[in-house]
């Protein structure tokens, strides 16, 4: 058998790289002359694909796409919350349910709210002390209300006394006559 019939496996491959070498050669000249003639670069298809396949998946991150596509919960309870304008209700419900962060483990021992009137919070403080201490911290909490929770949420602490024992056990009483031998 002739040596020229079966070429060995070095020279398929030099000759491979030859062609392919040769290609980039033509594509370059081709190159060249698009641009010598004034013509400029565009990208390839594929490229052009993938970028358009990113600029959509990316939309569709920010928007669903349909109303019928899955969508997050939160998401759903925001813009709930926004159309039906319950932001306010929202913001004094989260004071009551974040009370202890709000203020700090120390306060939230002795001070509790105990409801809202408009943007005025109401708080049951346990001895006469908190209530005064509360009363000297009102301003400082406020600003921190205000920073977390959004301006106008809380604009006034009342600080509500501690309540006292009541000493009527039944439905009928006499005025004046106080609470007689409880003491001993």
């Amino acid at each position: 058998m002739p040596n020229d019939e079966v070429p060995d496996a070095a020279g398929q491959a030099e000759q491979e790289s030859a062609e392919l070498d040769a290609a980039q050669a033509a594509l370059n000249r081709m190159r060249q002359a698009a641009q010598s003639r004034g013509e400029r670069r565009v990208r390839s298809a594929s490229v052009h694909r993938q970028q358009k396949k990113a600029a959509r998946s990316a939309n569709q991150r920010s928007t669903s796409g349909s109303a019928r596509d899955p969508q997050g919960l939160g998401g759903i309870l925001n813009r709930m919350v926004a159309e039906r304008g319950w932001t306010s209700p929202v913001a004094v419900g989260s004071v009551i349910a974040q009370w202890d962060t709000l203020v700090g483990a120390e306060i939230a021992a002795h001070c509790q709210p105990e409801s809202f009137d408009g943007s005025v919070l109401q708080v049951r403080c346990d001895s006469t002390t908190w209530a005064t201490q509360l009363r000297l911290l009102s301003t400082t909490l406020l600003t921190r209300f205000e920073s977390d929770l959004g301006p106008g949420v809380v604009t006034k602490i009342q600080v509500l006394a501690p309540t006292a024992p009541n000493w009527r056990k039944g439905g009928r009483t006499v005025n004046g006559r106080g609470p007689r031998d409880t003491y001993g």
